[in-house]
């Protein structure tokens, strides 16, 4: 088993999701998803995500493509997988966080706590989560299937800080504004981790950006509005 599939197997079924132990015929099929996912990664890293095909992805795995399509209905989807898993990950951590925990800590603790646990495992490779955005900005369609993928993020963490806040999502506004909020602050910090070549952790960047969230955003313009006066464009 792949560094990347021992990451994703603990994620999944240890620390992050669940306490379970899953069963031979269960460990076996996370086993090809993830090979199918790391084969996929590789063909998009040598030869782009667009000449890609899904024979090719089940060849490097010999399987058919069948098999393939048991587990991703399509490349799109292999390659959102990575975001998939880490959100089921937050999703199942802001379950978790104390019912009196106020919404905007609790998220931030449920990322930061996600992002610390994937961080701290030797056998996670956090440049798999980085050559995605790689994907998603090269690729028309990828980016397309991500925006859907992120649209279906924000509606079910909704769900729950309305849950939290006692509120239904539909007719209170925050609900919503709070996870768009909360699930754009994660890229925010991956990118500005990836463009200044930061070693800092995504999780301690992710929480400076919450802690900035917290702080108000009503920040002040560079310039100040000139003093009103008389129309200069009026003559004496």
């Amino acid at each position: 088993m792949t560094k990347v599939a021992r990451c994703h197997d603990r994620a999944r079924f240890g620390k992050v999701a669940c306490m379970s132990t899953p069963g031979l015929r269960e460990r076996k099929k996370v086993r090809t998803r993830q090979a199918l996912v790391d084969a996929a990664y590789e063909l998009f890293a040598r030869q782009g995500f667009a000449a890609t095909t899904v024979d090719q992805i089940a060849e490097a795995v010999e399987v058919s493509a069948r098999t393939f399509h048991r587990y991703f209905t399509s490349k799109e989807d292999a390659a959102l997988s990575v975001l998939r898993e880490q959100h089921d990950a937050v999703v199942e951590a802001l379950r978790s966080r104390p019912a009196g925990e106020p919404v905007m800590t609790a998220v931030r603790n449920a990322v930061v706590g996600v992002l610390t646990t994937y961080e701290a495992d030797e056998n996670c490779d956090a440049f798999r989560f980085h050559q995605l955005q790689g994907l998603i900005a090269s690729s028309p369609t990828l980016r397309a299937a991500a925006s859907e993928h992120g649209i279906a993020r924000v509606t079910e963490v909704a769900e729950l800080i309305a849950e939290r806040m006692g509120v239904e999502p539909v007719a209170d506004p925050r609900p919503g504004l709070v996870a768009a909020v909360a699930l754009c602050a994660a890229p925010a910090a991956v990118d500005a981790r990836r463009e200044h070549e930061s070693s800092r952790p995504a999780s301690e960047l992710y929480g400076q950006v919450f802690d900035l969230l917290g702080a108000g955003m009503d920040y002040p313009a560079a310039i100040a509005a000139r003093p009103a006066g008389p129309d200069r464009g009026s003559s004496a």
